[in-house]
């Protein structure tokens, strides 16, 4: 230990670490230079040996821990401050006073159900939460694994809170934005329903954006990675709005500026084209109670992207549209409605008109039978007619020796197979007792079981007797 005195001043000087450590107490006591000394060793020794006393972190008040950390916080993550700062201001109103050192996993599940009372969402406290323990920083660590070990770190969130609207709805929404009192709430709902693009996608959305020359609009900054200058087309829904929308803002402002927001910014009425709208809240409440939906403004966003998927629409072509970064987001914004359920389970039921070209196909219907029955009936009437005629000429042939009479006039009533039996015995080679001199008779074409180049006739199985063919 050394200790000299320069203009009055004590200063000391000692060699750590074979490093020469030479510094001023700024003091000219001498007392008071050699304590210095020996706090200033007793500091490189605990530094050397990675030990630090943070007793005196431990008693800070949360309120002091969680001001510096929302300070540093929105200068890092500036597009995400706003909730940050309305967990925080809740985490300060109900633990503010408590020092570091009281925090245990009670005292988280007790702001849980404090929160919980106030009808604060399941999925808020959980955010909350999440920041109380990144505020609470290595201990936070610590109390976030017990409470998993426990699980009871998050509470349970209910699922399905999205909907998509009807078409009904949205007609009615529609025409109640048109005749609002304010001039954005038209167009941003048409935005949103027609392109998908989130509440602060909307307000903060500038005229360099907006590419009229090739119908899309490119999005700035966005909640997703995914979601930052995505490029949307404009259909022609949307076109026509936004067209009439630039009208009235160059009467308004007298020109249009590329960095000048769609939205600008005022009260009542909008004045500064510079700055955007804070919020379309007031204007959407009124719009959605007048056309008495149930519903938020984010749920138009989900319209479409429910629409886009009722439509066949590719999973790759929606996210790229929503902004999307997974289809587990994906799944999550896609409603598919019980119409587009029907309409897809009537789709597979087969139709009446699907047995009329089967049978079609077959070669016979309703009306198609009908008419080869008649035909067969017509068929049959004229071949009994000629055969008669010729049968008086064919005497001498002892045909009539054999018994076969002619055919009727009429074969309604006749089945094909009883009609076969009863021709075909006409065939069967004449009568007991009659001679074979009949045999020198040559027959032209096959035997009574051969059937007819009639389809109709084939079909149902009536055959033409042997005796109807041409003997010579």
């Amino acid at each position: 230990m050394s200790l000299f005195r320069r203009g009055g001043v004590w200063w000391y000087e000692f060699w750590y670490a074979g490093r020469r450590v030479q510094e001023s107490t700024k003091s000219t006591s001498k007392t008071i230079a050699r304590t210095a000394e020996q706090d200033r060793r007793r500091e490189l020794e605990k530094g050397f040996n990675n030990f630090s006393d943070t007793r005196h972190e431990r008693i800070r008040t949360f309120s002091e821990v969680a001001t510096e950390f929302y300070d540093g916080y929105k200068l890092r993550l500036p597009d995400s401050a706003v909730f940050a700062d309305y967990a925080v201001r809740h985490l300060k109103r109900l633990l503010g006073s408590k020092m570091l050192v009281d925090f245990s996993e009670a005292v988280v599940i007790e702001y849980q159900n404090a929160r919980l009372s106030e009808g604060t969402a399941p999925k808020t406290v959980n955010e909350e939460v999440g920041f109380l323990l990144r505020i609470l920083g290595d201990p936070g660590d610590i109390i976030r694994a017990r409470l998993r070990k426990k699980k009871m770190l998050k509470l349970k969130v209910r699922k399905g809170i999205g909907k998509a609207y009807s078409e009904e709805e949205k007609q009615r929404m529609l025409e109640e934005a048109r005749n609002a009192r304010s001039p954005h709430i038209y167009l941003a709902l048409n935005m949103a329903l027609n392109a998908g693009m989130r509440d602060k996608e909307i307000r903060t959305l500038t005229w360099a954006q907006i590419h009229f020359d090739k119908n899309y609009l490119a999005v700035g900054r966005s909640k997703t990675e995914a979601g930052d200058g995505r490029t949307i087309p404009l259909n022609t829904i949307l076109l026509p709005v936004l067209l009439k929308y630039r009208e009235w803002y160059k009467e308004k402002f007298g020109a249009i500026q590329p960095d000048w927001y769609v939205f600008p910014w005022g009260k009542p009425r909008p004045s500064d084209p510079t700055r955007p709208v804070t919020t379309l809240k007031t204007a959407w409440n009124n719009v959605r109670d007048n056309a008495k939906v149930q519903g938020r403004f984010h749920d138009n966003r989900h319209t479409l992207i429910t629409e886009l998927a009722e439509s066949g629409a590719g999973d790759e072509t929606i996210m790229d549209i929503a902004g999307h970064v997974s289809k587990q987001m994906l799944r999550h914004y896609s409603h598919i409605r019980m119409e587009a359920k029907r309409k897809a389970l009537e789709s597979i039921v087969p139709k009446p008109e699907m047995d009329v070209s089967a049978n079609k196909q077959s070669g016979y219907d309703g009306g198609s039978l009908q008419k080869s029955l008649q035909g067969l009936q017509n068929g049959v009437q004229s071949n009994a007619n000629s055969l008669s005629a010729e049968d008086k000429n064919l005497d001498s042939t002892g045909i009539a020796e054999q018994g076969c009479s002619e055919l009727p006039a009429n074969t309604q009533g006749f089945e094909g197979e009883s009609l076969q039996k009863s021709l075909q015995s006409c065939n069967s080679g004449g009568h007991r007792g009659t001679g074979k001199g009949r045999k020198s008779l040559k027959i032209i074409g096959s035997s009574g079981r051969t059937r007819t180049y009639n389809p109709s006739v084939n079909s149902y199985g009536i055959r033409r007797p042997s005796c109807c063919y041409r003997l010579l």
